[in-house]
């Protein structure tokens, strides 16, 4: 059975860094806050690197390691502790992530009050915040108020998908100890994939050469079918961009692809949800109380609901854009070709012949105008412009550009 940091693909120097930190945490009294005996360990930690480099794979293993039970290995990936930390399921270890856009005040204010309580079965209570960048001004502040008079025995995680940890608000940057990760290269991802014996070598391989160090794509790669049909279908834009009675109609598909991705992802923890709420307000009852009970879990179900919409539309955003970078991808292997730069590696290597001859048919200024308009596309979905407006400017866009 691999350690929880086999899970890390090509960052030795942070594994190192954290492993030393687990190991000093175990010497540290329970209940005497955090003094300055041991600076290995500190009670709050930002992980930043650029996405798929594994930020949120290394907060939780670094959470598994700091509740490992094993005497003799920190973080040994055999105990309950460390099971149930890559699980998501230790009751010490607290998830907070955006439900929809952002991570709102209300949501750290509940997390903060289950994590100030003494750790039920674990060593520390634990925060891990996904997205830290999607902090609000006053989410943020509730989170820097608990981290800068932090209980003793809790230890906040913070990720952030930036290379730059100034995108994080300076008092929490400031607060917190940076763990900078690095893009890995494909054979350190291809490792990562064979980790659990799961994933066939041939496909870990492939999936590994084309996701750009992308662990969590290649893992989507290597593992769902619907993934890599959605690739080929963006792949094949490029190649029709003349026509556009075949581009507009397949950039469409692209949309509605993601659409229903996200709806197929969340639908089940949707359901779960919405049945856990009720219950919980004593919807189904019987007795005195149950008529204003039942109103009551109306209202919340609905707000509810509203969540769980802002949700699917974050998922939906997440989805186009990996598409939207493969296919940047694939024209920034066009624009090599077209440059005459046989010697730097291509994003699609299984698309390098069909990339090739887009390279050669236009010049490489046409090309990178077309780079440019996929970014603009990306830009444009991130600041709420409609999916299918932000597309389909995007290929009116990249024609204009390659005519």
């Amino acid at each position: 059975m691999p350690g929880v940091f086999d899970r890390l693909a090509g960052q030795a120097e942070a594994v190192a860094e954290l492993t030393a930190a687990a190991t000093a945490a175990r010497l540290r009294v329970p209940g005497q806050g955090w003094d300055e005996s041991d600076a290995r360990m500190v009670h709050a930690w930002l992980f930043t690197g650029p996405p798929g480099s594994g930020r949120s794979v290394a907060a939780m293993a670094f959470a598994a390691a700091l509740q490992c039970e094993d005497p003799e290995v920190v973080g040994c990936g055999e105990c309950r502790a460390c099971h149930t930390v890559l699980a998501g399921t230790h009751a010490d270890v607290h998830l907070l992530a955006p439900q929809g856009v952002n991570i709102l005040l209300k949501d750290v204010k509940e997390t903060i009050h289950r994590a100030a309580s003494r750790p039920g079965t674990g060593r520390w209570q634990i925060v891990v915040v996904e997205e830290a960048d999607r902090l609000t001004e006053q989410s943020g502040n509730a989170l820097l108020k608990v981290v800068e008079e932090p209980p003793s025995r809790t230890v906040f995680l913070l990720c952030s998908p930036t290379t730059d940890p100034m995108d994080i608000m300076v008092t929490l940057r400031s607060r917190s100890r940076n763990v900078a990760l690095r893009q890995p290269n494909a054979a350190a991802v291809e490792q990562a994939l064979l980790v659990n014996g799961e994933i066939d070598p041939d496909m870990a391989r492939w999936a590994a050469s084309v996701s750009s160090g992308h662990v969590g794509r290649a893992r989507w790669l290597a593992t769902d079918e619907a993934t890599r049909e959605r690739r080929e279908v963006v792949l094949k834009l490029p190649m029709v961009m003349h026509n556009p009675s075949r581009a507009f109609p397949l950039a469409d598909q692209l949309v509605k692809t993601a659409e229903q991705e996200a709806i197929a992802r969340n639908t089940e923890s949707d359901e779960r949800e919405v049945e856990e709420l009720r219950t919980a307000l004593g919807a189904g009852g019987t007795g005195k109380g149950t008529a204003a009970a039942g109103r009551g879990a109306s209202g919340a179900v609905k707000e509810l609901e509203r969540a769980q919409k802002s949700r699917r539309t974050r998922s939906t955003r997440d989805s186009l854009d990996l598409a939207l970078v493969d296919l940047a991808g694939f024209y920034r292997d066009a624009l090599m070709a077209s440059i005459g730069a046989s010697d730097v590696s291509a994003v699609h290597a299984d698309k390098a012949g069909e990339a090739a001859r887009l390279g050669g048919h236009y010049p490489a200024a046409s090309i990178l105008k077309a780079i440019e308009a996929v970014q603009d596309c990306r830009r444009a979905i991130e600041v709420n412009v409609k999916p299918r407006f932000a597309v389909s400017a995007m290929v009116g866009a990249i024609r204009a550009a390659l005519s």
